[in-house]
This record gives structure tokens, C-alpha cells and sequence, in this order.
């Protein structure tokens, strides 16, 4: 398994960006990055994805979508990439101030796992690379992690309802909310989070209210969006607390 941290040589500090000029990667080797990273948020059945954002001693923090979490009820448990499930913890003392992002927490005493790299938010025309899990009604259905390439298209002056401003042309899928959208670097730049030409209801509202113009709005439509990671690392908590996180067995 490949690390992000030996990957990219980095140390995520929540509250901050590290600035780093790694190499680019490989496709093959951004795909086992994304492998390492990605988990499975389940409550029951798999409701999303997720980023392993953080690690203070045993305890790994989980990046994911609020919408993700509202999909179930508690208690949720995270599947790491080697197949363990974790009993998860919501931390008590985290608000996103109605950005569509959530945390969870889980304990493992004796795996080690790779943790996400930052990166800064990224421009039109860049080529992005989107995973997650793609939800399926049969176990026999799964195909495992869903890696699909592709350039960002649009960024908006002004997020969406939920933080959402970079708009890209991955094919984003039921499940894949939550999971990591990576530069050629390997870095987080985004997280997935919506679909391309939803199916029902009008996600294409600002936050403040007001509607994009019909042919902009008609645009965005056409591709899949993500919540700039700058969102998440200017309201993530400077230490995250770890009180509710208690001592977890892995569910066999």
C-alpha cells in the first residue's frame, strides 16, 4: 500500500495548507494513493465515502459529506481499505456553518493507514482525478474503489448551498459523496460531493439565496461538484478533540 505521507512528504496541521512542490505522480500511482485514503462510511449499509484526513496517535479523523451522514442513523462505522469496519464517533465540538462536510473518528490500535495529503483548490483546465464507492444495491455488485479521471470545467465566483464551487467533468455516482477529488500531485483539492444532472430538486441555489442565470445555471448542470478543501481547513478546529473517542474492537 502506498503512502500519501511518503508519497508527498506531508504533514497535514488542521487550520492550514502546506505548500510543497512534489512531483507529479502517475495515474497508476495516484489510483493506489486514492486505494489508501478512501474509506467506506456505513451505517448498516455503505452510505458514502470518505478521506482519512487526520491521524493524533490512534485515532484517524474521516472527511465526508454531511449529506452522507443524514443518509443514515448512528451508530456509523468506517471500512478501511484492508476490509476492518470501525465503530465511528461523531466529534461533539465541530460546526462546518452549513457547508455540506462532516467528521467522524475512529480508534485502530495495531493498523496503520495512510493519511491525505492538501492541496490548493484548483483552476479550470486542470486535470483532477475523483474516487469513491459506488453504492450498490448486492454485495456482489461491488467493484470495489471507483477512480475516474477528468479536467475541472467550472469554479465559481460564489459557492453553492453546501459550499460547493468547483465543477468538473468526472463522472461522479451514487456513493462517491465524500470521497477525494486529487491533483496530479496527489493532493486533496476538493471533495466530492454532487452529481452531474440531478434527477430531482434544484441543488443550483447560492448560499445567499439568490440563482445563478438560466445559461449558467444550465452549465452547471453538466458537470459533477466538489467543496474546495480551503472550506474545510479554514473551519476545521486547530486540534481536534479526541475526548469522545473511545477505545473501539474492530467488528469482525
Amino acid at each position: 500500500m502506498l503512502s500519501a505521507e511518503m508519497l508527498n512528504g506531508n504533514v497535514f496541521v488542521p487550520g492550514e495548507l502546506i505548500q510543497q512542490s512534489a512531483a507529479q505522480l502517475s495515474v497508476e500511482e495516484l489510483q493506489k494513493l486514492a486505494e489508501s485514503i478512501t474509506v467506506k462510511v456505513l451505517s448498516g449499509e455503505v452510505l458514502g465515502s470518505g478521506i482519512v484526513i487526520d491521524k493524533q496517535g490512534s485515532v484517524y479523523t474521516v472527511l465526508t459529506n454531511e449529506h452522507v451522514l443524514r443518509s443514515g442513523e448512528p451508530t456509523y462505522q468506517i471500512q478501511t481499505p484492508d476490509g476492518r469496519v470501525y465503530t465511528a464517533d461523531l466529534p461533539q465540538t465541530v460546526s462546518f456553518n452549513g457547508n455540506d462536510l462532516a467528521l467522524l473518528q475512529f480508534r485502530s490500535a495495531e493498523a496503520n493507514y495512510a493519511v491525505a495529503s492538501l492541496g490548493n483548490s484548483p483552476t479550470v483546465g486542470d486535470e483532477v482525478f475523483a474516487a469513491g464507492f459506488k453504492f450498490v444495491e448486492e454485495p456482489s455488485q461491488d467493484r470495489g474503489l471507483i477512480f475516474r479521471t477528468g479536467k475541472v470545467s467550472l469554479v465559481l465566483d460564489k459557492a453553492l448551498e453546501g459550499g460547493y464551487r468547483i465543477g468538473y467533468t468526472n463522472d461522479i455516482e451514487k456513493g462517491m459523496s465524500g470521497g477525494p477529488l486529487l491533483n496530479l500531485r496527489g493532493e486533496v483539492v476538493s471533495i466530492n460531493g454532487m452529481h452531474a444532472e440531478p434527477l430531482w430538486g434544484d441543488p443550483y441555489v447560492y448560499e445567499d439565496g439568490s440563482e445563478p442565470e438560466q445559461k449558467l445555471k444550465e452549465q452547471i448542470s453538466r458537470y459533477s461538484w466538489g467543496i474546495p478543501i480551503e472550506t474545510y481547513v479554514q473551519l476545521a478546529p486547530k486540534t481536534l478533540t479526541m475526548m469522545d473517542v473511545w477505545a473501539r474492537n474492530v467488528i469482525d
